[in-house]
């Protein structure tokens, strides 16, 4: 149970004391929305940023290809079931897919990574951050705007996904950092430690955001599929991804642990941004991203004392 204790717990706290916070209003009503915006473009930025430079060029590609693979046949997996058990217009099917298969893994999966395997477990939290926001995300978007019909042609939807994807402030640190370590350049002190500083803050900002946005979400319709994506989200896809990482490639044991970790986490609120921006599958995300994020207290604890950590 140490790993419940010493790992899981603590995690939690700060999201409960962030919903306490939300709840009785100690924040004031815009705090939700400005601690996320710190974290999204501050915070998580330079931590990103200031990691990658340091860690070289290397990319573990059996990582990337035990939780990508997760993340491929969750997806799939969602969008099939769900055209054919709960059918909808395609950009509903795709963001059921992503409510699925999102991982919260920048806010939620840095700090608990980080908390059980200290500094070996950044690395690996960073790149599962990356591949969510690079690739899941971007498929995502393609889909809603093939539905909308926003753009005009093929052209007009690849246009607007590499905007997107250009603009991410994830995206666009990681690839700063990534820079950095391939020109051999080692940050001058001033910058190294404002970055060390400004990521120390991510891990704690973000969890207690989680819990401010947590307040007041619906529960209302769905249910059914809502519990069958939550079922997916905590379950199927940490299952499979741990046959890929442990039976399928070869990896150190703290990548393999960690793409199965970042796998189990409940899926990310950016699925709801989305959803709010396209005015498509608003409750049922939100729904989801509840439940999981509640369940997931219990789900999270048991698989670290399955995977020994803590």
């Amino acid at each position: 149970m140490n790993a419940v204790v010493n790992v899981v717990l603590p995690v939690f706290a700060i999201m409960l004391a962030g919903y306490l916070s939300g709840r009785f209003r100690l924040l004031g009503d815009a705090s939700s929305e400005a601690l996320n915006r710190f974290v999204y473009y501050g915070a998580l930025p330079a931590l990103f940023f200031v990691s990658l430079s340091r860690t070289g060029t290397e990319v573990n590609w059996p990582f990337l290809a035990a939780f990508g693979g997760g993340l491929l046949a969750t997806f799939l997996l969602a969008v099939t079931v769900g055209a054919i058990a709960f059918p909808n217009r395609l950009g509903a099917l795709g963001l059921s897919g992503m409510s699925a298969n999102f991982s919260n893994a920048g806010y939620m999966g840095i700090p608990l990574l980080i908390t059980a395997f200290g500094e070996a477990g950044k690395l690996p939290a960073i790149f599962g951050a990356m591949l969510v926001a690079a690739v899941v995300l971007p498929i995502c978007v393609v889909i809603v705007e093939i539905d909308l019909g926003r753009e005009s042609g093929a052209f007009g939807v690849v246009r607007r996904v590499v905007l997107s994807v250009a603009r991410n402030p994830l995206v666009l640190s990681a690839g700063a950092g990534l820079l950095v370590a391939v020109l051999g350049l080692t940050l001058p002190q001033p910058v190294a430690a404002f970055c060390d500083i400004m990521g120390a803050a991510a891990g704690p900002c973000a969890l207690f955001a989680i819990g401010l946005f947590l307040v007041g979400q619906p529960l209302r319709a769905g249910f059914g599929e809502v519990a069958w994506l939550v079922w997916l989200k905590l379950i199927v896809q940490p299952a499979l991804t741990w046959w890929l990482a442990f039976k399928v490639f070869s990896m150190p044991p703290v990548w393999a642990a960690s793409a199965v970790i970042l796998a189990a986490l409940p899926t990310g609120a950016l699925v709801f941004v989305l959803a709010q921006q396209y005015d498509i599958y608003i409750q049922r995300s939100t729904a989801t991203i509840v439940v999981s994020t509640v369940l997931s207290v219990v789900t999270l604890s048991a698989l670290f004392v399955l995977l020994g950590v803590g």
